[in-house]
């Protein structure tokens, strides 16, 4: 995918060397910014061998990245990915051995932020305190997190974030490459989409920013060329006390082009669901990667009821019947979700989804669910508690259902509702009186024409199985006939 490229490093207004370092290398998509660290003897050293070795790490494996821009199957993007994470771990040990052989070296290392572009997927890895962000749709996205202790601090909310900008710990990181044989990478998987503008840039720069956006009023600007040196020139009039690196990285495009329009569509469904309401861009965008997408025609069915389901559903277009028994139940419609007990129970499923017309929907299986929790703890905690609340708010509206029955109960004196019985029983004698036959004036019904006083006994003539009529009182009728009294009674069955 051909896109555009711009990046300037400045020394800055206080030191002597400049320790960052940047990279662009359109051959094979990969942009770069890293922050070396040990003093200028080593900081510098650390930034460019890191960047360099990533390069050649990635350049290696060019034939596994033409195969997955002609073919991006799932399977050959899990591979670059592991790529991407070895290429952070294999100069993270290089750099990590150099120092050990050069003990002026001793302890250098350097953030590394990049992306790599492939096919229509931008590949983010991230160590350090550097960071990249995404512009798009007029909107600013961190898509890294700061590995530094002054984050943490705010993560565990001992600090804020205005106390964390005076804090004289701001230098102070929690990961590095270099400074161990091996390195945690953070990554990230998203589409790339026309329009999209990308960021790396170090600390020197995203601590002089005053918010998203001010961000996003620079990167929007049409001259792209023009955008690092209106990012270093901002930092270095706010006091430039560090190195100032920036790479912008821009894709052709509008934000309106349909593929884009999709994509966002997409993640803001997904960001309105109950069960994501926490997540921010970068989670969202996770769990979109492991949604899967169909379409299916009018009448097919969604969900079986009794049968075993693993999936969570949402409707991107279209509309499904929900029923249960063969009674319908309601209608569903785009951007409502159902299935979500499927991602963390296995019982059968309550009821029946079938579309009502061509339907279009987004899944996410009990698996990949699963999978999200194991390797994303602070996304999992999110969901988790996403879950909670809404059992709470299921199981307080049950409290209060029932609350208001027992009230409606107790309000009712004692045998009320047996007293009902007695005085709808006491009525039958003329409520069910049937016409008169024209022949002996008798009723079809086989009762005497006169209507029972209000609360006297009903007697009816009921023919017992011996053939003998018994006399039994309205009570007994209702609780020992097997029909109603007056069902089923013609004139041959007068005795």
């Amino acid at each position: 995918m051909g896109v555009d490229s711009w990046a300037l490093t400045d020394v800055g207004r206080a030191r002597k060397h400049n320790e960052d370092g940047w990279l662009i290398d359109d051959e094979i998509g990969l942009y770069a910014v890293a922050d070396g660290m040990g003093g200028h003897a080593a900081g510098e050293v650390a930034s460019a061998y890191g960047l360099r070795c990533v390069q050649e790490q990635l350049l290696k494996r060019k034939p596994l990245l033409d195969e997955f821009t002609q073919n991006p199957t799932p399977e050959k993007r899990a591979q670059v990915l592991r790529e991407v994470e070895l290429a952070i771990n294999v100069a993270s040990s290089a750099i990590f051995h150099m120092a050990q052989r050069d003990k002026k070296r001793h302890g250098m290392g350097t953030t590394l932020s990049m992306i790599l572009l492939a096919s229509n997927k931008a590949f983010m890895a991230h160590v350090g305190d550097s960071r990249v962000y995404l512009a798009r749709a007029n909107q600013i996205h961190q898509l890294s997190e700061d590995h530094s202790y002054l984050w943490e601090q705010i993560k565990k909310g001992a600090i804020t974030v205005e106390e964390a900008r005076r804090s004289p710990f701001s230098n102070v990181i929690t990961r590095a490459v270099g400074i161990t044989e091996t390195v945690q990478v953070d990554t990230l998987v998203f589409d790339i989409l026309p329009g999209d503008t990308y960021l790396c840039c170090s600390d020197g720069l995203h601590g002089y920013l005053e918010g998203e956006a001010e961000l996003a009023q620079i990167l929007a600007a049409e001259d792209g060329e023009e955008i690092p040196r209106r990012l270093v020139g901002l930092a270095n009039a706010r006091g430039g006390k560090d190195n100032i690196t920036c790479v912008v990285v821009r894709v052709p495009g509008d934000a309106g082009d349909p593929s884009a329009v999709d994509i966002i569509e997409k993640l803001d469904i997904l960001r309105n669901i109950p069960l994501f309401r926490h997540l921010n861009y970068k989670e969202l965008v996770k769990v979109h990667n492991q949604t899967t997408q169909r379409t299916l025609r009018a009448g097919e069915v969604v969900i079986q009821e009794q049968s075993e389901g693993d999936k969570f559903y949402v409707i991107l277009s279209g509309e499904v019947e929900v029923t249960k028994g063969g009674r319908s139940l309601t209608i569903l419609g785009p951007g409502v979700h159902f299935g979500e007990m499927a991602l963390v129970d296995s019982a059968p499923r309550s009821a029946s989804v079938r579309t009502r017309s061509e339907t279009c929907l987004l899944s996410l299986s009990r698996d990949a669910f699963h999978w999200l929790v194991r390797t994303e703890p602070v996304l999992a905690s999110k969901l988790l508690w996403s879950f909670l609340q809404g059992l709470s708010l299921r199981l307080r509206a049950t409290n209060e259902a029932l609350s208001d029955a027992r009230s409606e109960s107790a309000s009712r004196p004692p045998f009320a509702e047996l007293d009902e019985i007695r005085r709808e029983a006491s009525t039958l004698g003329t409520n069910e009186v049937h016409a008169q036959s024209p022949s002996d004036g008798r009723f079809s019904n086989g009762f005497s024409p006169t209507p029972n006083p209000a609360g006297a006994s009903l007697n009816a003539a009921v023919r017992s199985p011996e053939g003998a009529a018994s006399d039994l009182s309205g009570e007994e009728v209702l609780g020992r006939a097997s029909k109603p009294v007056g069902a089923g009674i013609s004139e041959s069955d007068d005795p």
